[in-house]
């Protein structure tokens, strides 16, 4: 037990130094929850039962009362820091912050957190969780809008839960800018795709039972400029000022159910055999 903390930085250490890279200015507050969420999900023993990240200058950090330990980032120096447990009283550095993000993304570490799997989310995206509710947002910037709006992926099980999960999405409020269209008596197409990219019904079967009564707040913006592909001029009546962006704010919710095909789910998705289903004409439909 006693050389196991070595382990931990060693093993940091060797991730560092096994490639070159070439650090990149990063957004600290995000990259800080990806470094504690790979350490909860790498380091159990020392990183229990996700922690919500708190803030006291210079300090981004995570307290696990279990172990008795600290760890997060002095934004003083960007790096990464432990203390307590095994490494005592006094904080021990581990690595500078960017180093650390950057093997952590070429090693292809987890990163997410626990109610979500976030490898594949886009950049520009920061996660957090206290409790039952996950906060998802680009920090005020517009982002590439990404292939899908889930933001939240189920994590892949590897046993039957038999838990069943009812998604359900309430738009607050969108809105899209850089298109007005100020014709008389034609609405803004546009605006219903706003509100149509988030909406919907979602079933998981075999769901993780820590995504359960789950609560999804996002507050998001995308450049969709090139989903447009290329956009008409001169048109009366419709003026484009690009960049072309998607604002949108909404709350996910997820509830249990007894059976996903006796919802009104849109799609089923089997988080343990892979399995998914989609509604045509009232059925559910299996895809290939």
């Amino acid at each position: 037990m006693k050389n196991t903390p070595k382990k931990f930085a060693i093993g940091i250490y060797a991730i560092i130094l096994s490639s070159n890279f070439n650090p990149a200015f990063a957004d600290l507050s995000s990259d800080t929850e990806t470094l504690l969420n790979w350490a909860e999900n790498t380091y159990p023993a020392y990183f229990p039962n996700h922690q919500a990240t708190q803030s006291i200058e210079p300090w981004l950090f995570r307290f696990y009362p279990d172990t008795g330990i600290y760890a997060g980032l002095n934004k003083g120096d960007n790096k990464v820091y432990v203390m307590g447990g095994p490494w005592g009283d006094n904080p021990t550095i581990v690595s500078p912050l960017a180093d650390l993000i950057a093997q952590i993304n070429n090693s292809g570490g987890n990163g997410s957190i626990p109610a979500c799997n976030t490898a594949n989310a886009p950049a520009g995206l920061t996660y957090t969780q206290s409790g039952n509710v996950v906060n998802v947002t680009t920090n005020g910037q517009c982002i590439p809008i990404p292939d899908s709006n889930s933001f939240c992926q189920t994590p892949q099980q590897t046993a039957a839960s038999g838990v069943s999960m009812l998604t359900s999405t309430n738009v607050t409020s969108s809105a899209i800018n850089g298109i007005t269209i100020s014709i008389p008596g034609i609405p803004n197409p546009f605006e219903s795709f706003a509100s149509s990219f988030a909406s919907g019904k979602h079933c998981t079967v075999n769901a993780p039972a820590e995504a359960t009564n789950l609560i999804i707040n996002s507050d998001t913006c995308f450049d969709i400029t090139n989903s447009f592909g290329s956009l008409p001029t001169g048109i009366p009546g419709v003026t484009i000022t690009p960049p072309v962006t998607l604002a949108l704010k909404d709350t996910v919710t997820n509830q249990t159910v007894a059976d996903c095909f006796a919802t009104d789910a849109e799609s089923i998705y089997d988080a343990f055999t892979n399995e998914f289903w989609i509604k045509q004409d009232g059925s559910f439909v299996q895809i290939h």
